[in-house]
């Protein structure tokens, strides 16, 4: 963590909201989803149809509207059957479109067009699910301006829309505007606010080569950034489709579902076929048998079973989306739900980056006190609104302290800043850089008016303030250096400020996984154990690397636990693919934490956590209330068919009713209660 002090990129509430703000809710319109239109479009032919042929009107008045029902309902699931049937497979869809057709071939007509039209509600139900899975995502790609300043090879410029930026392009970033495209910065130099896609909370001093993202909001310099990704293959865009791609996986359980469903298929068709031939052959009527054997079929069908994995997992998701957390797909978030131990790194994931100042040091022989350094220090930083320089000022004002009025104020960024006070020239900003010069009276940057300052410095100054800031740092603390004239006076520490909802969150985890969660980090063990009092966590393993973050899960697993890690989603790649489930905080702007973590904590909210886990949890518990609905409903109604008689529509009521019941039941937790109550 670098102790850069400069001027934020716009006024505090601007940098706020634009760490904080959630992406904008894009919600697709249920009748946006061609499987909600053709069952709308069934439906309203079908209750058009009954009244007329209830209310005894001719037959050519009622007749077509039920055949339109049958086309308007049953295309759909009628030509994915058949397509499947050409692979080898015999689908559940087809077979519902063959039991409506037979239904009308003995005269239900009625009743085959109640089937239809029930599923596909069923099959518009499961689609709309799929769809708010996607909307949770895709409004990510807002952040993204519409809009860059491309500038040509003759140095005029242009405002393109971002999509028509090409790799090898070079669009200018204005003061205060968001980059337009991932590239690296060719000139000019500027504080980035990346919290859009990194997480970080404090703005990146930004100069030539370094690489800046699409969204990620510009300071008070100008940049000039050469073009290395498309739009399409920006770090959101990336989110987002792998997000997307999450809707397409599909659950261990649903797997060994559609395995079993092929078997139990085949057999079905063959025990309708004896449900027909048997009693026909002992000399029972045709359209009795015939009538018999369609209704075993329909009531006998597994499309609650089918249906009943998948709704809960993906309305999961989509709940987890709307609040900030990215799962990538099904399995893992039934695999969340299964999670019995924690290993949670300490800085970006159980600290939340906004500075605070914990220690003030002032230097032998400078005659200051606590006080006097912190009101200088405090005095210089007062007109800066960068994150650090906040820390400083709030600090002062905590023990209210009057700050002086200061003047000829400046600043460079990853450098610090510099103003006069009482004919004295104060900079306060990076060690480092101070020491090896920087900040000069007049507004001077340069490298060698600095050194020029900081030749006022002598040894036994330097050597009091490395000394100090060796020990801050490692403390775990960012060290801030403060010189008079170009003398060093003091140091300050400022360290990461524990995110409010930790304490809370490990209390969860540990409620939730019956073991208090492990702390893994590189820092030193001070820092590590320090921060684990805090929080509640009694088993610390500190100064890691990231071979030995991945030995400590393996530990874990081989005493027979599921373990998810909760890291940065970098320096912890490792050992969020070798957990059970890894969770990356922070909007995981590195290819490496796309790829590694299983699920992204997108708005850094730590307590997501533990509600994820327990919406898991739900979800799989309403997958196994399904498997009973569906259950228990096939077998009253076959039994009821076989050893009575079943009614053709009350047969059709009881499979499809059941059909949209376990739909309906999985569909639950798309309700904001379902994340209260997986938060409480």
């Amino acid at each position: 963590m670098t102790s850069t002090l400069a001027p934020p990129p716009v006024t505090t509430d601007r940098t706020a909201d634009a760490r904080g703000a959630a992406a904008p809710r894009r919600r697709t319109r249920v009748l946006a989803l061609p499987e909600a239109r053709w069952a709308a479009l069934a439906l309203v032919l079908f209750l058009v149809a009954l009244p007329l042929q209830l209310t005894g009107t001719p037959a050519w008045t009622w007749g077509p509207l039920y055949a339109l029902t049958y086309a308007a309902g049953g295309w759909e699931p009628g030509r994915a059957g058949l397509q499947a049937l050409r692979d080898k497979t015999l689908d559940v869809d087809l077979l519902m479109v063959v039991a409506a057709l037979g239904a009308a071939a003995i005269g239900q007509v009625t009743d085959g067009a109640l089937l239809i039209v029930i599923f596909a509600t069923s099959g518009a139900l499961e689609a709309l699910a799929t769809a708010r899975t996607a909307d949770s995502v895709r409004g990510l790609l807002d952040l993204a301006p519409a809009l860059a300043t491309r500038v040509a090879a003759d140095g005029t410029e242009a405002a393109v829309a971002v999509a028509e930026l090409r790799v090898g392009d070079t669009i200018l970033v204005r003061p205060g505007e968001r980059v337009g495209a991932d590239g690296r910065v060719l000139h000019g130099a500027s504080d980035v606010d990346q919290a859009t896609i990194t997480g970080e909370p404090l703005p990146v001093a930004k100069e030539k080569g370094d690489e800046v993202f699409a969204g990620t909001l510009n300071g008070t310099g100008a940049l000039r950034v050469r073009v290395e990704r498309d739009a399409s293959d920006s770090v959101i865009a990336r989110i987002v489709r792998m997000v997307e791609e999450a809707s397409g996986t599909k659950a261990p359980t649903q797997l060994f579902i559609e395995k079993v469903e092929q078997r139990y298929s085949l057999g079905m068709v063959a025990a309708t076929l004896a449900v027909f031939l048997v009693p026909l052959a002992s000399g029972a009527a045709l359209t009795g048998s015939l009538l018999r054997a369609m209704t075993f079929m329909i009531v006998a069908s597994p499309c609650a079973v089918v249906l009943a994995t998948m709704p809960p997992l993906l309305s999961a998701i989509a709940n987890a989306g709307r609040h900030g957390v990215l799962v990538k797909s099904a399995v893992v978030m039934e695999r969340l739900g299964e999670v019995d131990a924690v290993a949670l790194d300490k800085t970006g994931t159980l600290t939340e980056g906004t500075p605070r100042v914990t220690d003030v040091r002032p230097l032998p022989g400078s005659g200051l006190d606590e006080a006097a350094l912190l009101t200088l220090a405090a005095a210089a930083e007062h007109p800066s609104e960068h994150p650090l320089a906040r820390a400083v000022v709030d600090a002062a004002r905590e023990r209210g302290l009057a700050l002086p009025t200061a003047e000829h104020f400046g600043s460079t960024p990853g450098v610090g800043v510099w103003a006069t006070e009482d004919g004295r020239r104060i900079a306060v900003g990076s060690p480092t850089r101070l020491l090896g010069g920087a900040g000069t009276e007049d507004g001077d940057c340069s490298t060698a008016g600095a050194a020029d300052a900081a030749g006022a410095a002598g040894v036994a100054e330097v050597t009091d303030a490395t000394d100090a800031t060796v020990s801050l740092e490692n403390g775990g603390r960012t060290a801030v250096l403060v010189t008079v004239d170009g003398t060093p006076v003091g140091v300050l520490g400022v360290a990461d400020r524990l995110r409010p909802d930790a304490a809370v969150t490990v209390a969860s985890l540990a409620s939730l996984t019956g073991a208090a969660p492990l702390l893994v980090t590189g820092d030193n063990p001070r820092a590590a154990a320090r921060l684990a009092t805090e929080v509640g966590i009694e088993d610390v393993r500190a100064g890691l690397l990231p071979e030995h973050k991945v030995q400590a899960v393996r530990e874990l697993e081989g005493a027979g636990r599921k373990v998810m890690v909760v890291g940065d989603g970098v320096n912890d790649a490792p050992a969020l693919a070798a957990a059970h489930t890894g969770i990356a905080m922070g909007r995981a702007g590195s290819d490496l934490a796309l790829e590694t973590a299983d699920a992204v904590i997108v708005r850094d909210e730590l307590a997501t956590v533990p509600a994820v886990v327990e919406l898991s949890r739900r979800a799989r518990r309403l997958v196994v209330q399904n498997l009973v609905i569906a259950g228990v409903f096939i077998a009253a109604l076959v039994v009821w068919d076989l050893a009575g008689t079943l009614p053709l529509p009350l047969g059709v009521a009881g499979h499809e009713g059941s059909t949209v019941i376990v739909g309906l039941n999985g569909l639950r937790l798309l309700r904001e209660a379902a994340w209260k109550r997986a938060t409480r």
